[in-house]
């Protein structure tokens, strides 16, 4: 995966520079003291992942970020914390306080590769969109019109949401609370902290877990009654 790296302290930039030669993943194409230098490179070539920090003289990452004309991915790297808020307006992955944690950096990386996997196949299954009922989100800076009935199941991650259909996943930034409120009753249903299923799609279930094809997902303590009722509801 390709990324790179932009931060006005060189210092900064060099240690950025050994994180990211840990990871076999990654392929370091550039680094750049500012980032309207970055923004003319990105005018001519493409990157996966930017390693963006935010006080810089000129344009800084937050406003750069809001404007880059490529798809990637960005994790912030800033030593102060006071951004977070526009991080996530801007969609970062992630946001890394300097110094920054080898472990932290690892885990940012981590989420970079699960989601260009799930984005390039969901780029490479493009489903057709269908008159019946559907949902919007916003997935890779574009709006995706997805088939209620596709849903086998939604798996929350944090402040993003994987929507799992037959033939391809979809990311999108949206909480697993917000997600569950979309999507309707009694069809979909909240069966733990982090999964939302179609009961539509259930090939089997006990009081321990639901089946949906080759995945089985836990019934949580707390959720245990409400589903197996609403299960054995379904089926009258």
């Amino acid at each position: 995966m390709k990324c790179i790296i932009i931060d006005d302290e060189p210092i900064a930039r060099k240690g950025m520079k050994r994180l990211v030669e840990t990871r076999r993943e990654l392929e370091l194409a550039a680094m750049f003291d500012n980032a309207a230098e970055a923004k003319e490179w990105l005018a001519a070539n493409s990157t996966d992942l930017i390693f963006l920090d935010i006080e810089m003289p000129g344009l800084n990452g937050i406003d750069f970020a809001r404007n880059i004309p490529v798809k990637c991915m960005i994790v912030f790297t800033t030593a102060y914390s006071d951004y977070a808020l526009e991080g996530f307006e801007v969609e970062a992955l992630d946001y890394l306080v300097k110094p920054i944690d080898p472990e932290r950096f690892n885990n940012a990386v981590d989420r970079a590769l699960a989601y260009k996997r799930l984005i390039d196949e969901a780029e490479s299954n493009d489903a057709k969109p269908s008159d019946t009922e559907f949902m919007t989100v916003k997935a890779d800076r574009k709006y995706v019109r997805v088939r209620m009935d596709d849903i086998l199941y939604v798996e929350g991650l944090k402040d993003y949401v994987i929507i799992h259909l037959p033939s391809r996943n979809i990311v999108t930034r949206m909480t697993i609370k917000v997600m569950e409120e979309t999507l309707p009753r009694p069809r979909f249903l909240r069966v733990n902290k982090s999964y939302i299923v179609n009961s539509d799609k259930i090939d089997a279930f006990d009081n321990n877990d639901v089946t949906i094809g080759a995945t089985d997902i836990s019934i949580g303590m707390s959720y245990r009654d409400s589903v197996i009722n609403a299960l054995l509801n379904h089926i009258r």
